[in-house]
């Protein structure tokens, strides 16, 4: 495993922190004891081991230097912080998690720290990242695959969550982001779709 940079951690450890502000979590282990970086064009990945009596956790993200904002880099350090603390939060509250929770919840984060979360407050820029994040999303799975599948749809899913936040008063988005966080996969496609 090679070891992270110092930008790279800093970047980890406030996306982290941003995470369970913004969803109003306990803290989850410090996620840079479980990082390491990939190899060279390798995308994040979050590795799983569940045992029945204990989840145990790998993280590997690009090992670039990363600046924030929608670039690909910073958006793999976020995908992979969500994905780490969304598990580790299912685990200490004793819920299942599923492969789709987690890119949908991925996905939604995505748009929280972009465009909500000390983003913009312009209606176009808001508009404009929704249309970056999710219309112009690019997919290495083909359709036809179970991951393809599960890409798109959780994609498609937080696309419409995502669009029914505009226009909503912070309070009114938060408290809908953190019921949301906390559903199961049922209430979560169900939230979604009432969009």
């Amino acid at each position: 495993m090679k070891p992270l940079g110092r930008r790279t951690r800093a970047a980890l450890r406030r996306i982290q922190r941003r995470i369970e502000h913004y969803y109003a979590l306990e803290s989850a282990p410090d996620v840079v004891m479980f990082a390491s970086a990939g190899t060279e064009g390798e995308r994040e990945v979050l590795l799983v081991r569940d045992d029945g009596h204990a989840v145990e956790m790998a993280l590997r993200v690009p090992g670039d230097a990363p600046r924030a904002g929608p670039n690909d880099v910073w958006l793999q350090l976020l995908e992979g912080v969500s994905h780490f603390v969304y598990l580790a939060e299912r685990v200490r509250t004793g819920l299942p998690a599923t492969q789709l929770e987690l890119e949908l919840q991925a996905e939604v984060d995505k748009f929280v720290f972009l465009a909500l979360d000390g983003g913009t407050d312009a209606r176009g820029e808001t508009e404009s990242l929704h249309h970056r994040i999710f219309e112009q999303a690019t997919f290495l799975d083909p359709p036809d695959t179970e991951a393809g599948e599960r890409y798109r749809l959780a994609n498609q899913l937080a696309a419409r969550l995502s669009a029914r936040l505009a226009g909503r008063g912070d309070g009114e988005v938060r408290a809908l982001l953190r019921r949301f966080y906390r559903a199961g996969q049922a209430e979560k496609i169900a939230l979604a779709r009432a969009a």
